[in-house]
């Protein structure tokens, strides 16, 4: 791999990554959302509106301590792998030294980014006084990942984490951009979106960089190989059944009736977002495979047809 053009983000760590920064953020106890309406269906169907708008505040609560839990999982469990066994030189590629140390501010910054979501879990609890449930114990990306290894031989299967890795941390950048500018929401949950984006744009371009470095030198084979395994990868990702799952585990942790929670679950399992080309997601994650140089590859363009628009797709 030729990366001695790398540019690396170690001043730009220094100057601006958010726990050399910013302060602990304190929630406030005023009148403003926890959590986004719009990134929880369930508070706005008919028959939760009808029978137990009192519940609301449980459910937006509940809703994000999943959103903390998710980030933990992701940040300590997914990316904190991958870049440690890059910054400790373990990754099968070899990568140059200031790649290596940028991969540890990655570290740091995710290993950061998972303790403040454990200091808002505990400031929310003390607030509200509401626990949390049992949270799920994975996220869409610890499914998907595996099933998109799982598909190529063992020598492709870091270069797999690599390219999924980077897809999920792009896609992370503009999801958490839109939660930062909900102005429904509480100054310090706001801020905490807004910390974790500012850190998360320069992880992006990381990670966009080092699968652009990758994709450059890999051989046609390889390219081969992993772009067949990028549609079973992004049909797992990008599935809503973690979250349907967990909407159904919190109907039962509200107190109305049986024909209410009956009502509630229809809702609830109707509520199918279909992979295509409309997906929210989509647009980041073929700008990112743009950027990166793996959409113009014909396999990976080929194999990912259907997600692409009419124009964008190959003859």
């Amino acid at each position: 791999m030729n990366i001695d053009d790398y540019r690396s983000i170690a001043d730009d760590w220094e100057r601006r990554a958010t726990i050399r920064t910013r302060p602990r953020r304190l929630l406030e106890d005023d009148d403003k959302l926890i959590y986004p309406l719009c990134r929880q269906p369930l508070v706005l169907c008919a028959t939760f509106l009808e029978h137990c708008p009192q519940w609301r505040d449980f459910v937006l609560v509940q809703s994000f301590y999943k959103f903390l839990n998710d980030v933990v999982i992701f940040e300590t469990e997914i990316v904190d792998k991958t870049a440690r066994s890059i910054a400790k030189n373990r990754f099968p590629q070899p990568f140059p030294l200031a790649c290596r140390y940028d991969a540890m501010t990655v570290v740091v910054d995710e290993d950061y980014h998972a303790l403040v979501a454990l200091d808002f879990l505990q400031q929310t609890v003390a607030l509200t006084g509401i626990a949390p449930i049992d949270m799920p114990e994975q996220i869409e990306l610890s499914r998907a990942l595996p099933a998109a290894q799982a598909q190529v031989p063992a020598h492709l299967r870091d270069a797999v984490e690599l390219v999924c890795v980077a897809i999920a941390e792009n896609t992370v950048t503009h999801d958490v951009a839109a939660f930062s500018k909900d102005t429904s929401l509480k100054a310090s949950v706001r801020g905490l979106m807004a910390d974790h984006l500012f850190d998360e744009g320069r992880h992006a371009r990381f990670w966009t960089h080092l699968v652009r470095r990758y994709w450059q030198a890999a051989s046609p084979d390889h390219r081969e190989g992993i772009a067949q395994v990028l549609p079973a990868f992004l049909s797992h990702y990008l599935t809503n059944d973690l979250q349907k799952q967990f909407n159904l585990q919190l109907i039962d942790h509200i107190d109305v009736s049986a024909h209410v929670r009956t009502a509630l679950r229809a809702e609830v399992a109707a509520m199918d977002f279909p992979i295509t080309r409309q997906h929210p997601l989509l647009g980041n994650i073929m700008g990112f495979l743009h950027h990166s140089g793996l959409l113009q590859t014909p396999s990976v363009a080929q194999a990912l047809c259907d997600y692409l628009p009419v124009e964008g797709r190959p003859a």
